[in-house]
């Protein structure tokens, strides 16, 4: 029993559905905000999507900005950006609206703007969470319009330090939005190559929670759910953009990949931060590359666990049918099947490597692999992902 001892948090308000952004000004007024400043990417900014939501806002003669500088890794300077906007319209909340930057960066504004510490001091590194002035933190609401990260339900945000070109994940409880507004509708336009990276993102997430070392039923029982929904739907997504159903699963997934995952995470993610910060690649589709030869190294660790996880998932053959399972489901998605697929003109030398191994060692979701992540077992499995040999 010494064993089963751990600490368990689980989301926060959402409010799911078709349609459901109409209830916009109810949810600002239900948090306290009254002159949220609405964080979205440039490529969303311009899309009926946030037209039509802002025309929301219009008609409820709520006052609002608009900050939409936001690269799809986001850097420390497009923080800085949105906390001087934040700043200069007495903006009291925010809105994150769109994908997995929008909404870490949108959470990071309302954490930050209140703060006099550099934000590399919260970052999620024991209980440096603590230094943070959580009277200072503006609430925050977040839309989700992809189905991926599950940023929407989490207590943190990925920002890449531009001095040294390394992800960094910053911590907060209050990082937490106090509502969410998940509405598949908004999802709908999404292109293949975004729904099929951000739903690899969703699935990276659940199997990695599910195989990480301790003691959590909860999170274990999420991820399995969260695994059989992406198989069922993601493909129908990827096939019929326009499928509400499989929307509405898919979104559905990625909350539960994020719940799930502050049981931990693991391999794929530690190598897809330093590939994503140094060559500015998709993270969802990154981590899709990295994942069968990832699942491979891990096997000895979590063969009966994936046994009974593709049994769940009405996939034969145990560990070595579900490892098919997924080459099978990234062909069908399009996913590169090594990284020169991704990165266009890759030629990685033997110091690039080196220091990809040394980040991905250190990244704080390598703790949560099943098997102790070395430096050689890092260069391994970025050689394997290069080549393609799982």
């Amino acid at each position: 029993m010494s064993k089963l001892i751990s600490k368990w948090n689980y989301p926060t308000t959402v409010r799911f559905g078709a349609g459901r952004i109409k209830e916009l000004p109810d949810v600002l007024a239900a948090t306290g905000i009254k002159r949220p400043l609405f964080v979205t990417d440039p490529g969303l900014a311009k899309l009926p999507v946030v037209a039509s939501t802002l025309k929301i806002l219009d008609d409820a003669k709520v006052p609002y900005g608009v900050f939409s500088e936001v690269k799809p890794n986001p850097v420390d300077s497009n923080l800085t950006a949105g906390i001087a906007v934040f700043k200069k319209g007495k903006h009291d909340g925010v809105i994150a609206f769109g994908g997995g930057s929008a909404l870490d960066l949108g959470k990071l504004i309302a954490f930050q703007a209140g703060q006099t510490r550099p934000v590399w001091d919260f970052e999620d590194v024991g209980d440096w969470w603590t230094r943070a002035d959580s009277d200072a933190i503006a609430p925050i609401i977040a839309v989700p319009t992809t189905a991926g990260t599950g940023s929407e339900v989490g207590r943190a945000g990925v920002i890449t330090n531009e001095a040294t070109h390394t992800k960094k994940v910053i911590f907060h409880p209050k990082l937490l939005p106090a509502i969410v507004i998940a509405d598949p509708e908004l999802s709908v336009g999404m292109p293949g190559f975004i729904t099929a990276g951000t739903g690899m993102d969703a699935l990276a997430h659940c199997l990695e929670a599910y195989c990480a070392p301790g003691y959590h039923p909860m999170a274990d029982g999420i991820a399995v759910e969260g695994i059989r929904l992406v198989f069922e739907n993601l493909p129908k997504a990827f096939a019929n953009g326009k499928d509400l159903v499989a929307r509405a699963h898919m979104m559905s997934a990625a909350a539960m990949g994020a719940a799930a995952f502050q049981k931990g995470l693991g391999a794929i993610h530690s190598l897809s931060h330093p590939i994503g910060a140094l060559y500015d690649t998709h993270h969802g589709m990154t981590n899709a590359v990295f994942m069968p030869y990832v699942l491979a190294f891990n096997r000895d660790a979590i063969d009966e666990r994936i046994a009974r996880l593709a049994a769940y998932c009405g996939i034969k053959g145990g560990f070595d049918g579900f490892a098919k399972a997924i080459i099978k489901l990234r062909k069908e998605l399009k996913v590169p099947h090594a990284l020169p697929g991704l990165i266009k003109g890759l030629d990685m030398d033997k110091k690039r490597k080196g220091l990809i191994a040394d980040m991905a060692v250190v990244d704080p979701t390598a703790g949560g692999n099943p098997v102790k992540l070395t430096k050689k077992a890092a260069l391994t499995l970025l050689e394997n992902a290069i080549a393609g040999a799982v």
